[in-house]
């Protein structure tokens, strides 16, 4: 890892090297925070949990062949290299900041309320068509899934697509001053984290924070079809670059034609160049990943070719939005988090679907005092989205079921002939009695919950 010595990550630190002077400037081959995967050469950073306090690992670790170790402890054995600090939590952040600094590399950063993991896939599958990318893998999108995935750089990487997820004011600012994107993606501005975040408005301020921590000259790709979005006219004096569906913006999309579940056909404009794709993820949101990545791709130098390429190739990950294939019936596995935003869009995903539509939706979390409300409009938007069956789970989701009932019997007047089986449980220990029998072939069967409800489980009972 380039410059990344125990002299150096001692400076970086504002920490004290002890240990040989012979082993001061040999540069360590990774970091790590787990001790069952020290590896020799590499640094280990011990974090106090509720549960377990690395610092209980640091001998372990020595004998796997750890070439350093930080501390917020005096180690007995100074013949053993280590850093000592006054908190490996905050300095795992200013370490991978440093690290970040000493590369020569493009950093996109990737935010939003809704689909964040899909455009960094989508990004990084663009940019893999002309460069070596790393990007964010499974959830390391905090602070520290963050600095974990910057330790993972090499030279070898010339592009970096880091996905950063917040949910309190100032947390962007802990990881876009590590990320320091050149190019940053905001995807949305939705009802996510209102809890912490008090509106919609709330959460524009804390995803905007990004702005102060991007490279000089850096450039913002926004969403302009999202209104409060829309409303950047300028990022450190420079315009963003926008993009929509049947607009005029720098990047755009029409002659969309959806395929249901197998994915959607459109052409996206980018001034005077123009693709026709075929993106094979479901969903109409995905047009707007497609754009997203068709603008850093413009920016970072792909042809045309390269970024239709990119997008036909682009796959999804489990739990978002990811088809399943299982028998004679699908899933949509979107489980791994949820808001109403998401749960519309996955709804109407499941709307274009032939044969039953199932949709097996739980609670959402940190919506803040209007979360009832919110939960009782997702129900209603599930009836109105024409699903066969409703299956809410958890607390919250009583009230998701009220409101599909509600829309339910007003329905009933204007149209007679469409059924909608509402079922409601409080957890998912009553999921196998509720199943048993219930699905059939051809049937396609949604689940989606924020991430703290466990869906997984119930993926392997279907």
């Amino acid at each position: 890892m380039k410059g990344m010595t125990p002299e150096n990550i001692a400076r970086a630190c504002q920490g004290t090297y002890v240990g040989p002077e012979e082993c001061k400037n040999t540069e360590i081959t990774g970091v790590v925070i787990d001790s069952r995967k020290v590896e020799p050469g590499n640094l280990f950073i011990p974090i106090k949990g509720s549960r377990v306090d690395g610092h209980d690992f640091i001998d372990q670790v020595f004998e796997a062949g750890a070439a350093l170790v930080l501390s917020e402890k005096d180690l007995e054995d100074e013949s053993r290299p280590y850093v000592k600090v006054d908190s490996t939590l905050k300095v795992i952040r200013v370490l991978a900041a440093y690290y970040r600094s000493v590369l020569k590399i493009r950093v996109v950063g990737v935010t939003g309320s809704v689909g964040k993991t899909s455009t960094k896939e989508m990004i990084a599958s663009v940019l893999s068509e002309k460069y070596k990318v790393l990007k964010t893998e499974g959830n390391f999108n905090n602070e520290i899934g963050l600095p974990l995935t910057v330790f993972r750089l090499t030279s070898e990487h010339k592009v970096a697509v880091l996905e950063m997820g917040i949910s309190h004011f100032g947390d962007m600012d802990m990881l876009a001053e590590i990320a320091r994107p050149d190019i940053c993606v905001i995807t949305n501005i939705a009802e996510c984290h209102l809890e912490n975040l008090g509106d919609r408005d709330g959460v524009l301020r804390a995803k905007t924070e990004v702005f102060k921590y991007m490279m000089p000259g850096g450039v913002a790709i926004l969403n302009g079809d999202d209104d409060k979005l829309a409303t950047v006219k300028d990022v450190n004096g420079r315009a963003p670059v926008f993009f929509g569906i049947d607009t005029n913006r720098q990047i755009s999309a029409d002659k969309i034609d959806a395929k249901g579940i197998e994915g959607t056909d459109c052409h996206i404009k980018m001034g005077k160049e123009a693709i026709r794709v075929h993106i094979g993820i479901p969903g109409r949101h995905m047009v707007y990943n497609a754009m997203a990545a068709s603008a850093v791709g413009r920016l970072l130098g792909l042809s045309p070719k390269e970024i239709k390429k990119g997008i036909e190739a682009a796959s999804t990950i489990a739990g978002r939005c990811n088809i399943i294939h299982k028998e004679n019936m699908t899933v949509i596995d979107d489980c791994y988090n949820a808001n109403p935003q998401s749960m519309r869009a996955a709804l109407d995903l499941l709307s274009m679907a032939e044969g039953r539509k199932i949709a097996i939706l739980g609670d959402m979390f940190e919506l803040g005092p209007d979360e009832l409300e919110l939960h009782y409009n997702v129900g209603k938007y599930a009836v109105d989205a024409g699903v066969d069956y409703l299956i809410c789970v958890g607390e919250r989701s009583l009230f998701m079921c009220r409101g599909a009932n509600d829309a339910y019997e007003f329905i009933k007047k204007d149209a007679p002939g469409h059924t909608c089986k509402i079922i409601h449980t409080s957890n998912l220990e009553t999921m196998p009695n509720i199943l048993s029998g219930l699905i059939q072939a051809g049937d396609t069967v949604l689940l989606k919950a924020s991430h703290a409800m466990e869906f997984e489980k119930i993926l392997r009972m279907i």
